[in-house]
């Protein structure tokens, strides 16, 4: 019986024991193919070393200066700015408890050590009624962590009849005679904020309720399907009630990058001034306090025009949530979706060039609006506690073919050192056939710091081809072309975009056009290379006309309302357009079928050749010699190289390419999917950077977090965010700069230069018209001209490389037309690199399969998008047809962008660690000391024991 019970003991052990044998081997082999992803998870900045101290000591310089300028005063009644004697002051808001310091997503950074307003406020000098601070926080109300994965619109502040009562206002009063509002707002990536509150946008993990009033959508008396979240809420209305009602020296801080609506301020003559603080980032708050304590002047201009109804823009006509509907025939309607069951959503430019002050001024200009009533605060605008008189130097203007230039002479007149912006803006011909905007920013520039009764000389140029406007119609050229129409061209210094200083000059120009030998700064003509996208099935059929004092205005509504069937039998109102089974098969071919193959032959693979990637630094993109170096890549190097980008370009040892580290964000320096998230210093946002029209700022800035970048080990920078603040409600326009493409690139190219200058590679993002978040991984169509797209939503862009000289490019989730952003050749291939001359890598966004299906690799590849951000690779990592030519001649092309970039960039020094990462130490520890255990285990087992001794007689 002994035996037995043994013989069952070491086949329960022995299985046992093989069976943790077998779970360890797999645990390993999962650990090895996820060995990726799981270093990124545990990665971190390391931001403890002397180097790294050093450079963001420098950064925390950088964002004050950038905030010393960025504040903008918008409104100063009765010169309640600066206080300057009294500082004991009431602050009203919870906000102000809590603020906004960037926004939520990639461009988010750790603010977890910034300066609240409260200790800028007091490190001015002002004394702060400490109970009502107290009181905000007893609240214990929290604001809403919204992030990629969910929202929730909440507007965080108490009941006013609860909360401003007699006895807590009358502490208030005799406190103080000065009170102070703050209002905040937030914005992040993957939802536009809602321009309507009735709360379908809260997002729940937990399937619990939400917000500080335990209701589905936060507070339920700001469920108002009449109101937005860029106005004031129910309760911000009553505190705003509650605070005239016991004072009349108010000031007003709004802490938004998004433009806030403030027409309501009308109502209210007690509300002296208003301050705007866009995402302040590390410091901005101490700059505010320098600002209201007249420690600072201010210096900063909106960049964008701050509508008294937001709602009134003409692109918020078609802005957010759209969807194609097919009609059943039986009076019942469906979502259309492609054959991978995506929704087919859109969005429609109908408005065109008319975007921001282009509206409002052109519509002014042609008598369509009364700009005052319709106008809180123009493009440009932004007071000082000093005046200043600008005047064109007599002599100074030199107007010829090809160059515009002008000298302004500014004087501080007042009593207080401040710097002033200098805006040069120029008036086009309209004929009919063109559209044009009545007033065109041209060039700006900004004084130094000016002492009282002094002057500064600054020189504005520009050349006479950028007042060209892009005819895509073929009025004069039947290929499209940008024209310069004859007729009487007006140059105009401007205090903003709506009142003048000064006409400088005018001329009569003769027709030109750049259908032959192009624009000087184009390497290759620019002709219509979006006809096949933008036009056809789902096209837009007109555009928004200034003709007639804009009598074409109709032609904004593109959609109606239907009621479709969801996939849970319930049914739902939505805004969209009825389109058939031709349409959605159009779509179908346009996003996913593959061209059968050109090339006859595969490229040459796996040649011995002796080259390395560092024998090419400095050599010429165009040299044939590269062919030398690609030919050695092996297929395998080839598709890793594409499909494995994320947040990293690979490692090719077969050509000697060390591996590159990327980041985010727009910011600063971000390690978005690390376990304990680590971020170089929160610079403010790009909004607040461009309000400082400051482009000396951006280039330090750039300089700053490419520093950081080399301090960290770090290479490519997922930034700057270049597209356009198309209306008020983009979630990200605190990553984005303005509405105006000009100041966008101007901005964008010093950046990039600055980064650049430490040897980094700026991926410029996101390339193109990815304008607001609403359905971007669902492909949203994006339809518009290529007038609107080349004079706005590409213009930033196109300065980030021409005078940046952008060494890498993000393409966007969104379709342009028919076609998703990163397989279109025509914008990557022909615009990007053709005709701007781009010679760098092109990165996909985030990218993952099946999730966002209609991103489809191969013709990622073969349209000119080099790299595929797979941040969680191998997971998600597309299998591409080795066995096409077209994809390994593609890839190959793809790879020779990646190996030149990166010959030329800090990351061919392999800065980065060769250490074994903790992980994998942990892990190999944990193996041994496993498997020791499990050969001990076997040992004694299945050792032979010693009979035992046979008993004594």
């Amino acid at each position: 019986m002994a035996g037995k019970s043994r013989k069952k003991f070491r086949i329960i052990m022995s299985s046992l024991l093989s069976l943790l044998l077998i779970v360890g081997v797999g645990a390993n082999i999962a650990l090895a193919y996820y060995s990726d992803v799981i270093t990124s998870y545990f990665s971190k900045i390391d931001i403890t070393t002397p180097e790294a101290q050093e450079a963001r000591a420098h950064s925390e310089k950088i964002t004050q200066l950038i905030t010393d300028e960025g504040i903008v005063v918008l409104q100063n009644n009765d010169s309640m700015l600066p206080m300057t004697e009294n500082k004991k002051v009431n602050v009203f808001g919870w906000s102000f408890t809590a603020p906004v310091y960037l926004g939520s997503g990639s461009g988010a950074a750790d603010a977890s050590t910034a300066v609240t307003p409260k200790a800028g406020l007091e490190a001015a000098g002002f004394e702060i009624n400490e109970q009502l601070y107290n009181d905000y926080v007893a609240t214990g109300i929290k604001r809403p962590v919204s992030g990629i994965e969910g929202y929730d619109w909440t507007i965080p502040e108490p009941v006013a009849s609860e909360f401003y009562t007699e006895e807590r206002m009358k502490q208030a009063a005799e406190f103080s005679d000065t009170a102070v509002i703050f209002i905040a707002r937030a914005g992040g990536e993957g939802r536009d904020l809602p321009s309507v509150l009735d709360g379908p946008d809260t997002y729940d993990p937990n399937g619990s309720t939400m917000g500080p009033s335990g209701e589905r959508f936060g507070n339920p008396d700001d469920l108002d399907p009449n109101k937005h979240y860029l106005e004031l809420s129910t309760r911000e209305l009553g505190m705003i009630d509650a605070v005239t009602k016991h004072f009349n020296k108010i000031l007003l801080v709004v802490n938004s990058s998004n433009t806030f609506e403030l027409d309501w301020v009308r109502d209210y003559s007690q509300i002296k001034s208003i301050v705007t603080v866009a995402g302040p980032g590390q410091t901005g708050f101490a700059s505010l306090g320098k600002v209201l304590a007249g420690e600072l002047n201010p210096s900063g201009k909106t960049v964008d025009l701050f509508a008294a109804d937001v709602l009134d823009a003409p692109a918020m006509q078609n802005f957010g949530d759209y969807n194609y509907v097919i009609d059943n025939g039986n009076g019942s309607y469906s979502l259309a979706a492609d054959k991978n069951n995506v929704p087919l959503t859109y969005v429609n430019y109908s408005e065109g060039i008319y975007i921001g002050y282009r509206y409002y001024e052109t519509a002014a200009a042609v008598g369509a609006i009364n700009y005052d009533e319709k106008v809180m605060f123009p493009f440009g605008h932004g007071l000082s506690y000093t005046t200043f008189n600008q005047e064109v130097v007599p002599g100074s203007l030199t107007w010829n073919d090809t160059d515009i230039s002008a000298q302004v002479n500014v004087t501080n007149t007042g009593s207080v050192a401040g710097k002033e912006v200098v805006q040069l803006y120029y008036s086009a011909p309209y004929t009919g056939k063109i559209e044009k905007s009545s007033i065109e920013l041209a060039a700006f520039a900004k004084t130094g710091l000016l002492e009282p009764g002094k002057s500064e000389t600054v020189t504005l140029t520009f050349k006479v081809e950028d007042m060209a406007s892009y005819d895509y119609k073929g009025a004069y050229s039947s290929t499209g072309s940008y024209v310069l129409e004859a007729g009487e061209y007006q140059l105009l210094l401007m205090k903003n975009s709506h009142d003048k200083i000064a006409d400088v000059a005018s001329q009569t120009l003769a027709e030109v056009v750049y259908n032959t030998d192009g624009r000087s700064s184009d390497q290759q003509t620019a002709v219509n290379q979006f006809d096949d996208l933008v036009t056809g099935m789902g096209s837009i059929e007109s555009y928004l006309s200034r003709e007639d004092g804009f009598a074409n205005m109709d032609v904004l509504k593109t959609s109606d309302t239907y009621t479709v069937a969801t996939e849970e039998g319930e049914s739902q109102q939505v805004r969209g357009t009825i389109v058939d089974a031709a349409f959605v098969d159009y779509i179908n071919s346009k996003r996913y079928d593959i061209p059968a193959d050109k090339q006859e032959n595969a490229p040459t693979t796996g040649a011995d050749n002796g080259k390395k990637l560092s024998d090419y630094v400095g050599v010429d993109y165009n040299d044939e010699s590269w062919n030398d170096l690609l030919d050695q890549m092996s297929v395998s190097d080839l598709v890793s190289l594409g499909t494995l980008g994320g947040y990293r370009t690979l490692e090719v040892t077969s050509v000697g390419k060390p591996a590159t580290v990327d980041y985010d964000g727009p910011a600063g320096i971000s390690a978005l999917l690390s376990k304990d998230p680590m971020s170089g210093v929160a610079f403010p946002s790009e909004t607040m950077l461009a309000q400082t029209w400051n482009i000396e700022l951006a280039k330090a800035m750039g300089e700053a977090v490419g520093a950081e970048a080399v301090a960290y080990n770090v290479t490519g920078w997922y930034a700057p965010g270049v597209n356009i603040h198309r209306t008020a409600f983009s979630g990200r326009n605190f990553e984005y700069y303005s509405e105006d493409g000009l100041l966008s690139g101007k901005f964008a190219a010093e950046v990039t230069k600055g980064y650049q200058s430490h040897g980094g590679i700026a991926y410029m993002k996101h390339f193109a018209l990815n304008d607001q978040e609403n359905n971007r991984v669902k492909g949203v169509l994006t339809w518009s001209n290529e007038q609107a797209m080349r004079e706005i939503y590409l213009r930033g862009f196109e300065y980030a490389v021409k005078e940046g000289d952008a060494h890498g490019a993000m393409s966007g989730f969104n379709s342009i037309g028919n076609t998703w952003a990163g397989a279109s050749s025509a914008l990557l291939k022909e615009v990007l690199r053709n005709e701007w001359g781009f010679k760098g890598i092109v990165n996909t966004d985030f990218f993952i399969q099946p999730s966002y299906p209609y991103m489809i690799a191969d013709l990622a590849f073969r349209s000119g998008n080099d790299i595929l951000l797979t941040g969680v690779a191998p997971f998600g990592v597309p299998t591409i047809n080795e066995k096409s030519n077209d994809a390994l001649w593609a890839l190959r092309e793809n790879a020779h962008n990646v190996l030149y970039t990166v010959a030329n960039s800090n990351g061919i020094e392999n800065r980065s660690s060769t250490d074994m990462p903790q992980w994998m130490v942990i892990t190999i520890i944990v193996d041994i000391v496993v498997a020791l255990g499990i050969i001990a285990g076997f040992y004694f087992v299945f050792r032979k024991r010693k009979p035992a001794a046979p008993a004594a007689a």
